[in-house]
């Protein structure tokens, strides 16, 4: 069964504990050490010591409650969706751990669920041989995809012959335990696929790109390997060579650490999952495109020329043009750029419509 809001609100209760308490008395703890300490200190970490001691009591005794699958669950509304998903985004990988009930698997998506495979036949009765996978971004949903003003991407293609299908993933794991569990999908998709796939597009916005570069590179020992039938490979604003706000954090929490004061602001911000870690430095020569799909690459920023010193440094507010480019790592690749754009722009904009009419006709 899947999460509840007494689940979230268990969760929120340890962070309350582990983020806030712990740091607040080791603050104000370091920054009494540095004057000379003082009176009474005894009685404050006392307080300090019973608040997280309620918290985790509390947090204890929710999650029990929560594991009798009672209350309205998160998945049963978009607010719920968006809150399970920019969770996992975060610390993922220790819902995966921890909190199984609240780690996403990832699923192919219709109406707000998880599809089962065994149903395709049912969620697809107009189903194709030309399918077009769309998988989000970092803390994301597959109802990004219905951003702006319609027609969607989705909406678009089914009207030209391809059938659309939206994926979900847990975005706080690694790109390539991630791109493992993908691959794994997308063979089971193809062989479980009401008609005989034909061709496979890809798209991903932002580390979804990612993703599916990882997901291309896993070896398989079946006779009709999946990557054998994508003819295309479109990413949006994805940060190939990584994403300079994930570098900022990084530098953050290591010059925090330097000092007592503020050691545990940078505990804060280590809290981040393993899939921000990775986009860091994004994907490199050690994940090599598909030799036989064509790599689309799109690219925004804020400002109309990608030259102008605004948009060369801030890009599209997350990701700069040479690492949406992946400069070096795509020989031949189609490139488009976007202007006065941001990144979410990318989920919705007429010029990507027209280009994908192109590219995938």
């Amino acid at each position: 069964m899947g999460p509840t809001y007494l689940d979230a609100l268990s969760l929120v209760t340890e962070v309350a504990d582990e983020l806030v308490v712990r740091s607040v008395r080791d603050t104000h703890d370091a920054w009494a050490d540095r004057f000379g300490g003082y009176p009474g200190r005894a009685i404050t970490s006392a307080v300090y010591a019973g608040a997280g001691l309620g918290l985790r009591a509390a947090s204890y005794g929710l999650r029990r409650v929560a594991e009798q699958d009672l209350g309205p669950r998160l998945e049963d509304g978009p607010r719920g969706r968006f809150v399970s998903s920019a969770v996992n985004g975060l610390i993922g990988d220790r819902l995966a751990t921890d909190r199984p009930r609240m780690a996403i698997t990832m699923a192919v998506r219709s109406g707000g669920r998880d599809v089962d495979l065994e149903t395709l036949a049912e969620t697809f009765p107009a189903a194709t041989g030309q399918v077009v996978v769309f998988l989000h971004g970092l803390c994301e949903t597959e109802s990004y995809w219905d951003r702006g003003p319609a027609p969607t991407y989705g909406e678009a293609l089914a009207g030209r012959g391809w059938t659309p299908v939206f994926l979900r993933a847990n975005t706080g794991l690694g790109l390539r335990p991630n791109g493992v569990a993908l691959s794994a999908l997308m063979q089971r998709i193809v062989e479980a696929w009401p008609v005989p796939v034909t061709r496979v597009a890809l798209v991903g916005h932002s580390m979804g790109g990612l993703i599916l570069r990882a997901a291309g590179a896993v070896a398989s020992d079946v006779e009709a390997p999946w990557t054998d039938l994508v003819s295309d490979v479109v990413t949006l604003g994805t940060p190939h060579l990584g994403a300079p706000i994930a570098r900022g954090i990084g530098h953050g929490s290591r010059g925090l650490a330097r000092l007592p004061e503020t050691a545990a602001f940078g505990r804060i911000l280590d809290w981040r999952s393993v899939g921000v870690h990775d986009l860091v430095a994004g994907l490199a020569e050690d994940v090599p495109p598909l030799p036989h799909a064509r790599y689309r690459l799109v690219a925004a920023t804020v400002t109309t020329a990608p030259r102008h010193p605004v948009g060369h440094v801030v890009g599209d507010w997350l990701v700069r043009v040479p690492s949406a480019y992946g400069e070096g790592l795509f020989p031949g690749a189609t490139r488009l750029h976007l202007g006065r754009t941001d990144h979410f722009g990318l989920l919705n904009h007429p010029r990507v419509h027209a280009a994908l009419e192109e590219w995938l006709a």
